[in-house]
């Protein structure tokens, strides 16, 4: 059911309304039946993925929340009794309990992940190993369907798995409002990926209806569509075009498909997690913000505190900071240390924690050798430019351009340069053509399309580059305006007539502007295939 869709629309308004008619008590309960029907409408078999995933991560939970309560009432009834060394080795003993309960969850989700998303991605490399020693075995494909937001729902399940392990949230004992955590259907798409301290609280509370509250989640939801159907349902156009003759269209054409992508992407991505937390909003929950001005950032390493925030702050809490602290890795530290040296040999855990971060940032993203590539190329820059820092502040110290405007401005041209860059992996989905097209920008010498009219056969007219370009401008506009405060907020506190004229006018942009058109069907979300 896609967001954008006139069935989505209907299943919206039937929700709203029921949603403020029935007792309180009751809401959450109603979310869940609706959040079932969504995810059936993907299709019948997604239901049984989700369900699974739902029943083990809960009995997980309960049996790992009930060693814990065990231990404390033990601990509590014999903390006379007990010495020291038995207290220690107790709750050893009950931590060892815990542990197997956890890694079995784990597995048991994560290898259901990997067989449906990453069968395929083995046995095509098991198939080009196989050729390359001459041997001519072959294994079958299977056909497998990637159900919707697998990866998604997985994570935030597991993450709440883990919470309970470490005593961050206590263990949910009703299976049906973790069913409705696990499920909630604006985030069954694209994100955010919720902890459940943060969303249980709002999402198993009762609402009563608040206009303000409902205006504002409405507001986001039409800018999400604006994002979306004015910007990159439009601008896909050209790059499909641009890398889908990458014989026909190399050189300067490929720095404008760089661009149209991260054009594209940003409003694509943002548009639906603008719709997600719109919907979210009006039902009185709250969802985390995922983004924060990303393509304004200085370097790559702030780019990615503010692009998919919740994501990178999983990989940062759930791969980076276990691997950091594991006693492996604080014994090669140690060894690093002498072998190395202190300056070095400290800095080695956290690149190989890094490491593996980035490798499983590229892996989740896809099952292929691009997106694997595209994330150790954002672990190389980043390393790089830790590596470099010291440079850096000399260079600030002897010239004190730090702060201004000009240099600023170089600094977000450069990362979203290097970006673009590294997202041409995720446009051609192939690694040697890849390196190819991108070689081109430097020998083709065909610069000239940018302003000779040749960008008007990419499918897209000269009021199609007016739109994007009017669409980029206000892009813009509110992102400047963000850094100050709310935007609703500020339109809010404005006479009616402006609030109606500005909030109608961005109603008529997406109906009149929108990539509509005969035989038009609104492309899926980018971020759907995860």
């Amino acid at each position: 059911m896609l967001f954008t869709s006139y069935t989505f629309l209907g299943f919206l308004a039937v929700l709203f309304l029921l949603y403020y008619l029935i007792p309180g008590k009751f809401q959450w309960k109603l979310l869940l039946v609706f959040s079932c029907l969504f995810y059936y409408a993907a299709g019948p078999f997604c239901l049984v993925y989700i369900l699974a995933a739902t029943v083990t991560v809960y009995f997980a939970a309960c049996r790992i929340g009930t060693i814990s309560e065990e231990q404390s009432a033990y601990i509590k009834a014999h903390k006379t009794e007990l010495s020291r060394e038995e207290k220690k080795s107790y709750k050893q003993k009950m931590k060892s309990r815990c542990w197997k309960w956890l890694l079995a969850c784990l597995l048991l989700n994560l290898g259901i992940l990997a067989v449906v998303k990453y069968t395929n991605f083995a046995i095509y490399n098991v198939n080009s190993l196989l050729t390359a020693l001459g041997n001519d075995r072959r294994f079958g494909f299977w056909d497998i369907a990637l159900p919707m937001g697998i990866s998604f729902y997985t994570f935030q399940s597991l993450g709440y798995l883990i919470d309970v392990y470490r005593g961050v949230v206590p263990a949910e004992r009703n299976f049906f409002k973790l069913a409705l955590f696990v499920s909630f259907f604006p985030q069954l798409v694209q994100g955010p990926i919720s902890r459940f301290g943060d969303l249980s609280a709002s999402l198993f509370a009762e609402h009563k209806f608040d206009s303000r509250t409902v205006s504002f989640g409405l507001e986001r939801i039409l800018w999400g569509f604006f994002k979306k159907l004015v910007i990159a349902d439009r601008i896909l156009t050209g790059v499909n075009a641009i890398i889908g003759e990458p014989e026909n269209y190399g050189g300067a054409y490929v720095f404008v498909g760089m661009m149209f992508y991260a054009l594209e992407l940003y409003a694509d991505f943002t548009g639906g997690i603008d719709i997600t937390i719109g919907v979210a909003q009006v039902l009185g929950v709250t969802v985390k913000e995922n983004f924060q001005r990303p393509y304004f950032s200085k370097s790559i390493k702030e780019y990615w505190r503010r692009w998919h925030i919740t994501m990178g702050t999983w990989f940062t809490d759930y791969i980076f900071y276990p691997i950091s602290v594991c006693k492996p890795m604080l014994k090669f530290s140690r060894s690093a240390r002498e072998r190395f040296g202190e300056a070095l040999g400290k800095r080695m855990p956290v690149y190989l924690s890094s490491f593996a971060v980035w490798l499983a940032t590229g892996i989740w993203h896809g099952a292929s050798w691009n997106f694997i590539v595209w994330g150790l190329g954002n672990w190389v820059v980043i390393m790089i430019s830790q590596e470099l820092e010291p440079l850096y502040e000399r260079f600030h110290g002897r010239f004190a351009v730090k702060d201004r405007f000009w240099f600023r401005l170089f600094q977000v041209v450069r990362t979203v340069l290097l970006m673009s860059a590294l997202r041409t992996f995720d446009c051609y989905r192939d690694v040697p053509l890849t390196f190819r097209m991108f070689g081109t920008l430097f020998t083709a010498g065909n610069w000239q399309i940018l302003w000779d009219g040749s960008l008007l056969q990419l499918g897209l007219g000269s009021l199609d580059y007016g739109i994007l370009a009017a669409g980029l401008c206000l892009l813009v506009t509110v992102s400047l305006i963000q850094r100050k405060g709310s935007v609703r907020e500020k339109i809010a506190a404005r006479p009616y007539p402006v609030r109606f004229v500005l909030w109608y006018g961005l109603f008529l942009a997406v109906l009149l502007t929108g990539a509509y058109g005969v035989g038009y069907d609104a492309s899926q979300f980018i971020y759907n295939q995860f």
